[in-house]
Order: structure tokens, then sequence, then C-alpha cells
């Protein structure tokens, strides 16, 4: 195992150096694909690599099978690049973060719409009771004030 240190700098450097070759790709099914991140085992033998692809799920598809295809090719470039002793394998995962995003802004705008409607009904109404219901020191009588003792 090595130091988190060194994983994390060749992750990047992963990250790096798949995102400057995918440009050289000239598979005809490659669509705009972002390399997001990567991530690689302490013992330095496997990458996973994360992408988005702008379009539907056909250029998707497409782009994940020009990313297989082109794997070998990746791999032995990114193993002379980093100069290990064993090139990492190549794994590509499509990052769903676009969606993720979409999901938590439908949510917030359909949590903005609830605050409004509820903001909407609560106008012009008031408390049910006092406006303060709670005894301040001033509304209090001192001890042997009233009139009835004695």
């Amino acid at each position: 195992m090595s130091d988190p240190a060194k994983t994390r700098r060749h992750a990047e450097r992963v990250k790096e150096l798949v995102a400057s070759l995918v440009r050289e790709i000239k598979d005809p099914r490659l669509g705009m694909v972002t390399i997001t991140d990567a991530r690689i085992t302490g013992d330095l033998r496997e990458a996973t690599v994360y992408y988005t692809v702008l379009g539907d799920t056909t250029e998707q598809a497409g782009t994940k099978a020009a990313l297989e295809s082109a794997k070998g090719m990746l791999r032995t470039r990114v193993g002379h690049a980093l100069g290990l002793r064993h090139s990492p394998s190549l794994a590509f995962v499509q990052d769903n973060v676009l969606d993720h995003a979409k999901e938590i802004d439908d949510l917030l705008t359909e949590a903005r719409q609830r605050d409004q409607e509820v903001q909407r009904l609560a106008a012009g109404k008031q408390y049910a009771g006092d406006a303060d219901p709670y005894k301040s020191e001033e509304d209090e009588e001192p001890v042997g004030a009233r009139e009835d003792q004695g």
C-alpha cells in the first residue's frame, strides 16, 4: 500500500492524462465527454475514471462504447506517462452528477413553491390567544400589595 498523498497525486495525474488523451480518440461514437474525476487503488494497479457526456442516451451509450474501445491505447499512454512499474487498468464510469443536480434543483423549487403557498395562506391571519402569552416581571404584583388583604 502506498502513501495516500502519492495515491491522490497519481489519481489527479490519471485524470489530467485521460482528459488530454480523449481528444485524440478518432472514434465517431465519442460525444462531448468531460472527465470529472479519477480514483486509483492504493497499490496503483486499478484506476476508475469518471466522466459525463452531453447528450441523450444514444450519445451516452456511443461514448461508453468508444471509451471501452480506446481503453488499451489510453492505458498504455497513461502507464508510460506515470512511469510506474505496472500500468494501472482503467475502468470508465459515467458520472451522474448532472442528474443529481437536476433532482436537487427540482426538490428545492418544489419546496419554494410550498413555502410561497404557506405564506399566501398565512397572510392576514392572527395567532389564537394573546399576542404575548408569557408573563413578564412588570405584570406581577409585589407580595402584600393586594387590597383585599388584611
